[in-house]
């Protein structure tokens, strides 16, 4: 039997992922009233400019004062899309504060104060959800979370934005620049004006501490992930990718060191075989690889970002809390237990792609060779091209530490016969 009385929603935010939001509440609201087991009812909609019309939502809803709207006592869920650290956290803890569960679409946020913010949804014995912060419409944090709760999760490896794959993708298929492509993504809306936050990584890097923390039941912050952006990123690697026949792709990467004791967490760029799922994923589309001990490999593909896509994953949460609502239950909250030390980037063992410009004469391959062995980096092959006294030497090494291969370069740059190292790549995926 349906209950006749509403449940409450406060909508913060209506932007492209709010006013979608609140679209979707409005025509789907029957859909929505059945699979809850109560109608929904949009009760406040803060915003900074309260003259711009908002279509289908009630002028009388609108509010510029967001926390007169979390503090009215009636409220029974709060979502907040406005992004950002403050307000956001003052509001949702505010929220919690004043009895309503929240959604948040929030990863800037989850990833520098997600503890806190658990914390608080404990205190107040309320729910704290937030499947939009990462990878837009796909399932990812509640099969993590919840599917494979029974399952230890041993790496979680993604492409977890967008703008970064739209663009790494034009210049594998066009042979366009870095820049050149960026201006098409920006053009058609993919990018950002300042897309600092994609390219840069960090907008994929507070992801990966999201995705590390639920993964690894360890509390992971935005601070323990290594971040490295894309913009060096040129058309000679891409060439050298396609000679080891792999493309290039901004990868988030969260694994749990061999021996279980420790965890990673970490945002760059890498090589990654052809033959791997994650190659072929192209334009503006995210997906992440996740291998665990009984599952196996699982792959999560969709878009990654969007109104309409991370709009879905908010309504997901929001059906979910609103069940939670109705039986008085609360969902999972954070699971740190396992409380595992997170590592630098110096103990992380992958394989490396190096590119040294050398001088063209007899024993250099020696002695770049003798520089490897001697910081205990082994090589798997080596390429050489030479012309009018210089040449390019292209060594891919099996697996080393970062802070091994580190020491390798710091000495390489030392050889007279090395006249410079033209780019260092990780390899990934095998």
């Amino acid at each position: 039997m349906m209950r006749t009385r509403p449940l409450k929603v406060a909508l913060l935010g209506c932007g492209v992922v709010g006013s979608e939001v609140a679209r979707i509440m409005t025509t789907h609201a029957d859909d929505l009233a059945a699979r809850i087991g109560a109608p929904v009812e949009l009760a406040g909609v803060a915003v900074r400019r309260p003259s711009k019309v908002r279509e289908g939502i009630p002028q009388e809803l609108v509010t510029t004062d967001a926390t007169a709207l979390v503090k009215r006592g009636d409220i029974d869920v709060v979502v907040e899309v406005i992004g950002g650290i403050e307000p956001a956290r003052s509001l949702i803890a505010t929220a919690f504060e004043h009895g309503a569960s929240v959604v948040s679409a929030n990863k800037a946020l989850l990833a520098q104060d997600g503890a806190a913010l658990h914390a608080a949804a404990q205190k107040a014995d309320k729910d704290l959800y937030y499947e939009a912060a990462v990878a837009g419409a796909i399932p990812l944090i509640r099969p993590l979370r919840e599917s494979l709760a029974g399952d230890k999760v041993n790496r979680v490896l993604g492409i977890v934005n967008g703008t970064t794959n739209f663009i790494l993708d034009k210049m594998d298929s066009t042979g366009a620049g870095y820049q050149e492509a960026l201006d098409e993504a920006t053009a058609l809306g993919y990018a950002e004006a300042d897309p600092t936050a994609d390219v840069e990584g960090f907008d994929a890097a507070a992801k990966a501490a999201i995705l590390a923390g639920i993964a690894f039941h360890t509390r992971v912050r935005l601070d323990d992930v290594y971040r490295e952006g894309m913009t060096e990123v040129t058309a000679a690697d891409f060439a050298s990718a396609k000679n080891m026949g792999c493309t290039i792709k901004l990868l988030a990467i969260c694994e749990r060191a061999e021996d279980g004791r420790s965890v990673t967490a970490r945002v760059h760029p890498a090589m990654i075989p052809l033959t791997h799922p994650l190659a072929s994923v192209r334009g503006a589309y995210n997906a992440v690889f996740v291998e665990s001990d009984a599952s196996g490999q699982l792959m999560f593909y969709g878009p990654g970002a969007g109104g309409a896509p991370t709009a879905s994953a908010v309504l997901g949460d929001l059906v979910a809390v609103c069940r939670n609502r109705l039986s008085g239950t609360t969902g999972p909250g954070e699971s740190a237990y396992a409380a595992l030390p997170v590592e630098g980037m110096g103990e992380v063992v992958t394989r490396y792609h190096i590119s040294l410009d050398v001088a063209d004469k007899p024993g250099v391959l020696a002695q770049v060779a003798t520089v490897f062995a001697e910081h205990g980096v082994s090589i798997d092959t080596v390429r050489q091209q030479g012309k009018d006294g210089e040449a390019s030497l292209v060594v891919v090494t099996h697996r080393a530490s970062d802070a091994a291969l580190g020491g390798t370069v710091e000495a390489l740059r030392k050889l007279d016969t090395v006249r410079g190292v033209a780019s260092i790549m990780r390899v990934e995926g095998e």
